[in-house]
């Protein structure tokens, strides 16, 4: 074979590969989601001496408009000078975010799922050291024509302590785009609902709108010190 022919048919091979990864699918949410952020969250019990665990939730999402279809990383950090003991990540929906599945973690059970909830999953974590962190792929879906909320609390490995919260923190927007094919929705920010009633926020909940948090966070937190509404209820059994 030429060179110059070598050379046109390499060329060629690079033109069709160029394309091959030009047309391959991306799912919603696939895209940069921005820096993680840890809005909404607050320490709720007492975490030991030296151990600071914290969560992050990324800044933007996206989510399909045709299948409402999105993806979420949920991190969960030690920024603290000594390692961590046996700790679990719970990933809560409320509203119209449902999670669908958490990578390497089990579901947990309807019945200890908090008020308002509408879905949840619970990640055993080993040890986490001084600062390191794990994060994990959340599936989900958003309801655009409701509001939609996340939760991220980090209990002991037997939810006796709850050290840290997120949320139930929304992702929305005030800008519905209901003939593209996505939406971004920002962490933080209300959802204004896809519809001709778009500046009226649905009711999801009893008086869950009347506070900052709406009442399911309310909830959440009401124990206090002592724990929150399943601290001393066992993970759920794990999925198959």
């Amino acid at each position: 074979m030429s060179s110059r022919r070598a050379m046109t048919t390499v060329g060629s091979l690079v033109v069709v590969s160029v394309s091959a990864v030009l047309t391959l699918p991306f799912p919603a949410g696939a895209e940069d989601q921005g820096p993680g952020s840890s809005e909404g969250g607050k320490v709720v019990d007492a975490a030991p001496a030296g151990v600071r665990t914290t969560t992050l939730l990324p800044e933007r999402i996206s989510v399909d408009n045709a299948s409402g279809k999105t993806s979420i990383t949920a991190t969960v950090k030690n920024e603290g000078t000594q390692d961590g003991e046996q700790i679990r990540l719970l990933v809560v929906g409320f509203d119209g975010l449902t999670v669908k599945s958490v990578q390497g973690c089990e579901a947990i059970t309807a019945k200890d799922l908090p008020e308002g909830s509408n879905s949840g999953f619970s990640c055993a974590i080993d040890h986490l050291a001084a600062g390191a962190s794990k994060s994990y792929a959340v599936d989900a879906t958003f309801d655009l024509k409701k509001t939609g909320k996340i939760c991220l609390p980090v209990q002991t490995g037997d939810g006796a302590k709850t050290y840290w919260q997120q949320g139930p923190v929304p992702f929305g927007t005030t800008n519905p785009s209901p003939n593209a094919p996505a939406t971004p929705l920002l962490l933080g920010t209300d959802n204004t609902p896809v519809g001709p009633v778009g500046d009226e926020l649905p009711r999801t909940g009893v008086g869950r709108d009347l506070l900052p948090l709406g009442a399911a966070g309310a909830s959440l937190l009401m124990a206090g010190a002592a724990g929150l509404w399943w601290s001393r209820r066992p993970a759920g059994p794990r999925a198959n």
